[in-house]
């Protein structure tokens, strides 16, 4: 197998602390977002979207996407189970899996791609260009915070985010909301059941990737 990383991006360390949770060690290559490494056509030869994370299977198939990435890797390396080991454990880690991204992740990228200089014009990921749109800043800047919100909920009647132990929907949630820090957004104070989740969370080698 081969593993295309950025060592600075949300959505690739997704994909490596699940690599690491399993304790797979898998080539990797690093690809500069930066350095607009991943709009190479070195890189795009592997990827046209031009976005990473990407695993190459030992096949040869091309997996772009965390949840093909996190699915492939628990079929062919079924433990620990970080995908739910019983129909409704999987049925939930899908389901909060999907709301880190939808209520986490796009509201941090829309703060982040719509107000930071370094992505003028490049609003999306992706080989198209698109222009900056402020208002979008500020919608995410307030759905992080109602995304914290909605975790201090959770978390008060939950050790983890989808059921009583470790998986996919941790590490999602875990890195969205440690990434929430480039627009300045922190778990509140007062969140302790959050605050709390996430020092723990930390604290797991995997997180140090």
């Amino acid at each position: 197998m081969l593993f295309y990383d950025c060592s600075t991006a949300p959505n690739p360390r997704r994909a490596r602390m699940f690599i690491a949770e399993k304790g797979l060690a898998i080539e990797t290559r690093d690809i500069s977002i930066a350095k607009g490494e991943q709009l190479l056509p070195a890189f795009k030869a592997v990827n046209p979207r031009a976005t990473i994370p990407v695993l190459v299977t030992d096949e040869g198939t091309v997996l772009t996407e965390n949840l093909g990435i996190a699915a492939y890797l628990e079929a062919r390396f079924p433990e620990p189970p970080l995908m739910g080991r019983t129909a409704d454990e999987k049925g939930l880690v899908m389901m909060w899996n999907a709301i880190a991204e939808q209520q986490g992740g796009m509201p941090v990228a829309e703060a982040l791609r719509n107000s930071h200089p370094a992505f003028a014009d490049r609003a999306i990921p992706g080989p198209a260009n698109y222009a900056q749109i402020p208002e979008l800043a500020q919608r995410g800047l307030d759905r992080i915070g109602r995304f914290f919100d909605l975790l201090e909920e959770r978390l008060s009647e939950s050790p983890y985010i989808a059921c009583d132990h470790f998986t996919l929907a941790d590490i999602s949630t875990f890195v969205f909301v440690d990434f929430a820090r480039v627009v300045k957004m922190r778990v509140p104070e007062g969140h302790t059941a959050t605050r709390a989740w996430y020092e723990a969370i930390k604290a797991r080698p995997s997180a140090q990737k």
